[in-house]
């Protein structure tokens, strides 16, 4: 509805962000609720620009990436959508090499696990035994000397 207006509360409350971050979007010139005294009173374009702003900062984009698209949009709309769709493709190859990245950090940490589950299922040599024992004990000392 293009008449609807909607408090900072409310859109806070719908979009499950803070008060504070709306203030904080109007402050970088994301939002430009029109003010009704001391009161924010936000129309349809600002829920729209909210909801637009939120998918960009969910997929990695940037505060200043997400104001050059929005702000392309009074100007050319084509211009618009052409940014839009570079900033989507790089992050989408950011996202992908993280992915990559990830990918790889788990396959190690699960190498990792099971050599260590391995070596543990091994009965351990007594002098070992002696050996963990007295570095225990050891710990515990520097322990209680710290506090």
């Amino acid at each position: 509805m293009p008449d609807q207006t909607y408090t900072i509360s409310q859109l806070a409350r719908e979009f499950a962000v803070t008060a504070r971050a709306l203030r904080f979007y109007e402050d970088k010139g994301l939002l430009t609720p029109r003010r009704d005294g001391l009161n924010r009173v936000y129309n349809h374009r600002d829920r729209a620009r909210l909801q637009l702003i939120l998918r960009g900062k969910r997929v990695g984009l940037s505060l200043l990436e997400i104001k050059e698209i929005l702000d392309l949009y009074k100007v050319d709309q084509r211009a618009q959508a052409q940014t839009a769709l570079k900033r989507f493709k790089t992050r989408i190859v950011a996202l992908e090499e993280q992915r990559h990245d990830v990918e790889a950090a788990i396959e190690a940490l699960t190498d990792g696990v099971r050599q260590l589950e391995d070596f543990l299922a091994k009965p351990a040599a007594p002098a070992a035994i002696g050996a963990a024992r007295a570095f225990e004990k050891e710990a515990k000392k520097r322990l209680e000397d710290a506090h």
